[in-house]
């Protein structure tokens, strides 16, 4: 992967989703009735130091857990780089996790065609056309523009 970073792609979500749906999935989340095996992700502000939180939906694949950046470089992707660790809560359990961000292509490729594979219904507009059907050579070239983490208890 060139210098890719300096190419950051972030589709910011919309009103309805910021001030609706997030917080419906994360308060349901919460409450020990995750959307789709969502949890809500909390991870330290790289500024504020304060914990901020936000629904994800995280990824086993091959014994592994991840979490992928759908709308690209999100405030959790650039918080949790800093702070490598993080807290994933559903329900009364919070589990405290590190985490890696995947880079190398032939350990993404695989992470990125299972998430679209799982989560296409709900994120696939943010993936340009590409889904799990693409070829590896199409999931690569989106790949920078979707941070993966690679999460361990």
């Amino acid at each position: 992967m060139t210098n890719q970073r300096s190419q950051i792609h972030y589709l910011a979500p919309g009103r309805i989703t910021r001030r609706v749906m997030n917080p419906l999935v994360a308060g349901l989340t919460r409450l020990g009735l995750p959307l789709a095996g969502a949890a809500v992700l909390g991870v330290r502000g790289r500024r504020s130091g304060e914990v901020r939180t936000t629904p994800v939906n995280p990824l086993r694949h091959d014994g592994a857990r991840y979490l992928v950046a759908a709308r690209g470089e999100t405030q959790w992707v650039r918080n949790l780089r800093v702070a490598g660790e993080a807290e994933l809560t559903v329900g009364r359990r919070t589990e405290r996790v590190a985490a890696t961000e995947l880079t190398e292509p032939a350990a993404v490729v695989p992470v990125l065609r299972e998430y679209l594979r799982r989560w296409a219904w709900e994120v696939g507009t943010f993936f340009d056309g590409v889904d799990a059907s693409s070829s590896d050579a199409e999931l690569a070239a989106v790949a920078h523009r979707h941070p993966i983490f690679v999460l361990a208890a």
